[in-house]
């Protein structure tokens, strides 16, 4: 159980850094995004060693990855301007 929490957190991170290297533009002030990336893998491996039992680590980093990359894209911010008016206006 701690080798898939500390893998998840680190996991975590590095989803999270990858993104605000990548996206710098798109996404909030880095803490959050890191926060967001190491929280969403730790709830990820979570509710996978609860639904598949302990002792496989490969799915609850899968799981965690999954959940971690689904956080941070609700992080995301649109990449163009928005409008102000439509076009029927």
């Amino acid at each position: 159980m701690l080798l898939e929490t500390l893998s998840s957190v680190i996991l975590g991170l590095a989803l999270a850094w990858t993104a605000t290297r990548r996206l710098p533009h798109r996404l909030p002030a880095r803490t959050l995004v890191l926060s967001t990336g190491v929280a969403g893998a730790l709830l990820g491996a979570f509710l996978t060693h609860g639904a598949l039992d302990s002792g496989n680590l490969p799915a609850a980093l899968f799981g965690a990855a999954v959940l971690s990359v689904a956080s941070l894209s609700l992080l995301l911010r649109p990449a163009g301007r928005i409008r102000g008016r439509s076009a029927t206006a």
